[in-house]
């Protein structure tokens, strides 16, 4: 993949296909920065020591709901409950 670098205030931007490559430590001082970003629907590539550390997307929309945790019984869930919506 084509990598692509840019100078911006002071700091080298990363792009390869639309994601941004992010440092950690730039990762952990700018986090809120990079949450809009994620939410904008913007991927992150993270990168500690120059080697991919793991890779943020944005979530998916729609979930779906397997068990309602907030309509748990005294006692528990009954695991047949719960692996018949799965």
């Amino acid at each position: 993949m084509p990598s692509v670098a840019s100078k911006k205030g002071g700091k080298i931007k990363n792009t390869i296909s639309g994601e941004e490559i992010v440092g950690l430590k730039e990762l952990r001082q700018n986090i809120n920065k990079y949450v809009n970003k994620v939410q904008e629907g913007k991927n992150l590539i993270i990168l500690r020591r120059s080697k991919v550390l793991f890779k943020v997307v944005p979530a998916e929309e729609e979930w779906e709901e397997v068990v309602d945790l907030t309509q748990i019984k005294r006692g528990g869930v009954d695991i047949k409950e719960i692996l018949s919506r799965l």
